[in-house]
């Protein structure tokens, strides 16, 4: 099973993850990471590290990170290096990416990425007409 650490500035992850939960449900082996205001880098990649360990035994792992280049991303790829084989990251999180991710926890890291990666595409839209009523339309 796909093991997935949610990361990010600030509660941002904690908060897209209870409301991928409040749609999806409950989901094993996932956890939200944040970097608090005055941690470091270093103490991100300890909340990594202590993340993965409780989520153990883990044979692939997805971290999806909020922004590309930030200091979440920089401890997550470091991690993602020294795992090429097994561990994924994905930058961008968004809540229908999130949703992706937890639906396809049975499938392969090499599956997932391009999902994941269609969903938040597909979740980014603009409303031409607001009076306009769309068969896609959902409630949640």
């Amino acid at each position: 099973m796909l093991a997935i650490i949610v990361t990010g500035h600030g509660e941002f992850t904690r908060g897209i993850l209870q409301s991928a939960e409040m749609i999806f449900g409950k989901a094993p082996k996932v956890t939200a990471v944040t970097l608090g205001a005055k941690e470091s880098v270093e103490d991100l990649a300890n909340h990594y590290q202590a993340a993965i360990q409780a989520m153990r035994p883990v044979d692939e792992l997805l971290f999806l990170v909020d922004l590309w280049g930030g200091s979440p991303y920089n401890a997550a790829k470091q991690i993602v290096a020294q795992h090429a084989d097994k561990y994924g990251l994905v930058s961008g999180l968004n809540l229908p990416m999130l949703i992706e991710a937890l639906s396809s926890q049975d499938q392969p890291l090499t599956e997932v990425i391009p999902r994941i990666e269609t969903a938040a595409r597909a979740g980014i839209r603009h409303v031409e007409n607001p009076n306009e009523t769309t068969a896609d339309q959902e409630d949640f």
